[in-house]
């Protein structure tokens, strides 16, 4: 059975509403482009086009009238039946659906989505962790309230989105008592020819680190490379290197892993953002967050 892809016909159906490519783009809170890939593949799905030129606007084909009759119906149908659903007396808790961009640390996640938790209404979270850009193509969908990432939105992506400063910090070596006690004296020069385990290549906080460590001529021996900050802090625990986690989730650090501080530095930064498709944040459980993180954990002024 050949299964329709519901999201192209949303995107479609919401065309045809609004009147215009363009019209639509503002309503779906995605560049136009980006819809206008949509509609091709759903083009290509359905063997025919959906619309012709005419002059400088767009017509629906009879494809297109036929489809567009059938959209308005399931799409009405699911408006009564969300309606339906909303009317019950019972209704369920407010859902926050987080993406997190996998190379954060677990705990700084944590710390950054407790506040939701904390809200007088119930909040159900539900939290997606995968690569930023699977990521930010399902914000684009409209399947995720926000995306907590360690870097704002690039440049040239056609994902209509806003990077919302959560805060900054400086960042915190770690190791277990036989590695940190004779690293310590000298810091950060006793990081020359250490064991480190670093995070991969391309993320904000290795190259951070590199920018650091070439700058006071360190180099490190990069004992391993990690692409889950977790994974990194379990060899960090069980001694095979020096690891780094942002100073604000220090305490947490020392009393899970039972490491110790090696030293600090404020000149390597760890940028926090929630990427949103709203410009000024309405969902209640994302503003708890932007709100916490900024007066609370990182106390931004």
């Amino acid at each position: 059975m050949e299964w329709l892809n519901y999201h192209h016909l949303f995107y479609f159906w919401t065309v045809m509403r609004e009147g215009s490519l363009t019209a639509a783009s503002v309503r779906l809170s995605l560049a136009p482009s980006t819809v206008s890939a949509q509609l091709g593949r759903l083009e290509e799905s359905l063997g025919g086009k959906l619309f012709q030129r005419a002059g400088r606007t767009l017509e629906p084909t009879d494809l297109g009238r036929m489809v567009f009759r059938y959209a308005d119906e399931i799409f009405s149908l699911g408006r009564e039946m969300m309606d339906t659903i909303r009317g019950r007396p019972a209704a369920g808790p407010l859902s926050l659906k987080a993406g997190v961009v996998d190379v954060l640390p677990k705990l700084i996640v944590r710390r950054l989505l407790e506040p939701a938790l904390q809200l007088p209404e119930r909040i159900k979270l539900v939290c997606l962790e995968d690569k930023e850009d699977a990521l930010l193509a399902e914000l684009a969908m409209h399947n995720l309230d926000v995306v907590l990432s360690d870097a704002p939105l690039r440049a040239g992506l056609s994902v209509k989105a806003y990077s919302h400063l959560l805060g900054e910090c400086g960042i915190t070596f770690f190791a277990v008592e036989k590695l940190a006690a004779p690293l310590r004296e000298k810091f950060p020069h006793s990081l020359h020819e250490a064991p480190m385990l670093l995070p991969m290549e391309m993320t904000a906080l290795r190259g951070g680190l590199e920018r650091w460590f070439a700058g006071l001529d360190i180099r490190p021996a990069i004992a391993g490379e990690f692409d889950d900050s977790a994974l990194l802090n379990v060899f960090g625990q069980e001694g095979d290197g020096v690891f780094v986690a942002p100073t604000v989730i220090e305490a947490e650090v020392l009393r899970q892993h039972k490491v110790e501080i090696v030293g600090r530095t404020q000149a390597v930064k760890e940028r926090y953002y929630a990427i949103s498709v709203e410009r000024i944040i309405k969902h209640p459980a994302v503003a708890a967050i932007l709100e916490a993180a900024r007066h609370k954990l990182f106390m931004m002024k």
